[in-house]
């Protein structure tokens, strides 16, 4: 994955793979072309763009595929897949395409280093995948991040959102307005903070611990991600 700043000049082959993305009777927002329009809900132009993603009870609002954006939203960040170029933001896939980026399906085998702001933990085959807007991800031990992947045959029949025996709830709310992103981002870091302190990994099956130390790892864990989000601000419970 390379992360890069977007430059307000293009090139002709850009503006090729623009038109080329671009979906027939796409509609372009004003308020979001600021940056100002919600990822999950609310009003504005947009809001007759949006659809209620309910799999897995999910229930958060999204930008429908071929609604236009004239800048890409503020606080995203740009990915390289191939030779297609993308904005990610808010559990958003955004193509360049006509005068802006064009919201659109998230590529298979693409990274990111953090989840959508809500997401929906799934576990299947003994695995967790992180759902979010008809997209699934699953943890990549090798890069560290998470790969956009399809959807696991028989996932939508059998995959259960409850954690397995001894998984543990973790409520957190924001003590000083951090915003979705950051919260996000700040959920990642105490994550992987906690596996370095405790050896327990709860995307592994079992914890990555053996049987025996699978509780008292996973209290560790728990507690370590906690106190870590707490010395951000946030309040854990």
């Amino acid at each position: 994955m390379t992360i890069r700043t977007l430059s307000r000049t293009r090139g002709l082959a850009a503006l090729a793979l623009m038109l080329a993305f671009i979906a027939p009777g796409s509609t372009f927002g004003d308020e979001h072309a600021h940056g100002s329009a919600p990822a999950h809900g609310g009003g504005g132009s947009g809001v007759g763009h949006q659809h209620v993603d309910a799999r897995f009870s999910h229930n958060h609002s999204y930008y429908d595929h071929g609604y236009g954006v004239r800048n890409a939203p503020r606080g995203g960040y740009a990915i390289d897949h191939g030779h297609d170029h993308y904005w990610y933001h808010g559990g958003h896939w955004y193509g360049q395409g006509g005068p802006g980026w064009v919201v659109g399906g998230a590529p298979f085998g693409a990274f990111v280093a953090v989840l959508p702001p809500f997401y929906t933990t799934v576990w299947f085959g003994g695995a967790p995948y992180y759902y979010a807007n008809d997209t699934y991800y699953s943890w990549s031990a090798d890069r560290r991040q998470y790969e956009v992947v399809p959807a696991p045959e028989g996932i939508e029949s059998a995959g259960t959102m409850e954690a397995p025996p001894g998984g543990d709830s973790m409520f957190v709310y924001p003590r000083n307005g951090q915003s979705a992103d950051q919260e996000a981002r700040d959920r990642y870091e105490c994550h992987h903070f906690a596996v370095e302190q405790t050896g327990f990994d709860p995307t592994a099956t079992g914890g990555g611990v053996a049987p025996e130390e699978a509780d008292a790892r996973r209290a560790d864990y728990a507690r370590a991600g906690a106190a870590c989000l707490d010395a951000r601000g946030y309040s854990v419970r």
